[in-house]
């Protein structure tokens, strides 16, 4: 079982490293770097179809601005511009210059977080247990704020975490701005709170140029571990800026009975990105393989929270976090 899990995750993060797909080579002119990109997402980008993206259409009013000795800042932009309209955060074009990014999955919501006051709830005397910052709050909820899954959590970190927290009621995992990170460190983390194998979700990976060649659906659980596993209530703090593994970890939590997601949506990012190479060395990263939730359903656009809570202006104004003193009030409950 463990070597199967083991697999499924090399299976999540390898191509986080190693995704370079080898294209057949345009020349190096305005023209064919935009028709290599072009061809690049046309035959690997998986979610064309989900997104009712019409990427023909697009190729016929973006072709029309490329023109010969065009500057490397217009060919960009164009470039660029043409990439936004997939609607999706693991998508970028970059080169030692500049990176263009699609930004508005996050930027167009509201925060519903603020960190001087999350620092508030934690003080300066909260501990840190890899990339975990966590402490128990005066009611007896033990507080854990994770910002980054590029930050390495280890079994025994989360052995030190979970039995610092054994007088405690309840848990607070707060992911809010967590953009994401190693899937390994989601799954390491998720598996405490589980006493059972559950199944969380599924991928497909593409299996030809088509817009819907993709494989069979393939089950991806997650197991519990082998340290301490807590079973007692769980609220996780979501919003708009929680993507990519952050996503993947809430559908993970969320399985579990145990657990309520409280705050925004989150910013979704559920496709496995590769990346391939442009004649001219510009480098494209693309979502190349779905993940689903249990039940197939899609999360590119992220996971609604069981408890809709806003960040209040009036609390704001007075030192504290709505989710946060609502979390607190339902695991008091």
């Amino acid at each position: 079982m463990k070597r199967k899990i083991a697999y499924i995750i090399l299976f999540f993060i390898l191509p986080l490293f190693v995704g370079c797909v080898d294209e057949d080579s345009y020349d190096n002119t305005p023209a064919g770097n935009f028709e290599q990109l072009w061809k690049i997402m046309d035959e690997k980008y998986c979610f064309f179809e989900y997104k009712h993206v019409n990427w023909d259409s697009i190729h016929t009013v973006y072709s029309k601005l490329i023109i010969p000795n065009m500057s490397e800042d217009a060919l960009f932009e164009v470039m660029g511009n043409m990439l936004s309209l997939l609607r999706d955060g693991h998508v970028n074009l970059s080169y030692n210059g500049n990176v263009s990014r699609y930004w508005s999955w996050y930027e167009d919501y509201p925060r519903n977080f603020d960190e001087s006051i999350k620092d508030l709830y934690l003080g300066t005397d909260y501990r840190i247990a890899g990339g975990l910052d966590y402490k128990i709050l005066t009611d007896n909820i033990g507080y854990i704020y994770y910002g980054d899954f590029s930050s390495t959590v280890s079994n025994s970190n989360i052995d030190r975490v979970l039995s610092y927290f054994s007088i405690c009621n309840g848990i607070i995992i707060d992911v809010r701005n967590n953009g994401g990170g190693s899937l390994s460190n989601s799954t390491t983390l998720a598996s405490h709170f589980t006493n059972k194998r559950v199944h969380t979700g599924y991928i497909r990976h593409k299996t030809g140029t088509g817009h819907n060649d993709f494989s069979n659906p393939l089950a991806i659980y997650v197991d519990p571990a082998n340290g301490i596993r807590w079973q007692k209530k769980v609220i996780i703090l979501t919003n708009r800026h929680c993507f990519s593994a952050t996503n993947d970890f809430v559908n993970s939590m969320r399985c579990f009975p145990n657990v309520i997601q409280l705050g925004d949506k989150t910013g979704g990012g559920s496709g496995m990105p590769f990346t391939s190479e442009l004649p001219n060395g510009w480098i494209v990263r693309f979502s190349a393989s779905p993940y689903y939730d249990a039940n197939m359903n899609q999360i590119e656009f992220g996971i609604e929270p069981d408890v809709y809570v806003e960040l209040s202006t009036e609390d704001k104004l007075n030192g504290k976090d709505t989710l946060i003193e609502q979390a607190r009030k339902l695991l008091k409950e």
